[in-house]
């Protein structure tokens, strides 16, 4: 029981930090509803998409999302091309969760192949970013539990994402699910763009 009340105790101590609270929200709500749970679930996009079989294709359906984010790190990451800054994190993250949307519906295997590249593309750049911010905007003498509440948000919500997108999914179809949990961060980081301005 120490360690929520440890998480309450933390969260209430950066109630006055705006832009650590909106990268933990934004982590908390990407991991919530999406996280990486589609991994799980390409086999079956695969098939959808007429490569189900074990193959160069169906390889390269399961790597592009790793390719996008590779190409992040290096070129965004590697040359400091987008400074660190909250507006543009949420930016990111809602261009993450258009291309999920896209990929989500495309019945065409190369713009499938495309929209998941970009998603790993725009999803380390926003993750990065937003940990960046903790990083430099959390006060020293609570600087580890800061990273702690944020890296249980961004990571520890992972487990609910098979909720949205894997037991939804057995109801409506992975297709939908993966959209319509998109669409339900899509708001949410419409709404979050006002709050780092406050």
């Amino acid at each position: 029981m120490r360690g929520f009340a440890d998480i309450v105790q933390t969260a209430r101590d950066i109630g006055g930090h705006h832009v650590i609270v909106s990268m933990v929200l934004l982590a908390g709500c990407t991991s919530f509803f999406v996280g990486n749970a589609y991994n799980a679930q390409m086999p079956s996009f695969a098939q959808d998409l007429g490569h189900g079989d074990p193959g160069m294709s169906y390889s390269m359906l399961l790597a592009a999302d790793a390719a996008g984010a590779m190409l992040a790190g290096v070129v965004l990451e590697g040359r400091g091309l987008l400074p660190a800054n909250p507006r543009t994190a949420i930016i990111l993250a809602m261009l993450w969760c258009s291309a999920l949307v896209g990929f989500s519906l495309a019945t065409a295997y190369p713009l499938a192949l495309a929209l998941l590249f970009t998603a790993g593309f725009f999803e380390l750049s926003f993750n990065a970013m937003a940990q960046t911010l903790v990083q430099l905007n959390a006060p020293a003498e609570m600087r580890g539990r800061v990273l702690g509440l944020f890296n249980m948000a961004s990571l520890g919500l992972r487990a609910f994402s098979g909720v949205t997108i894997g037991l939804m999914g057995s109801l409506i179809g992975i297709h939908w699910s993966l959209a319509l949990s998109a669409l339900v961060i899509l708001g949410f980081t419409s709404a979050l763009l006002a709050l780092p301005r406050r």
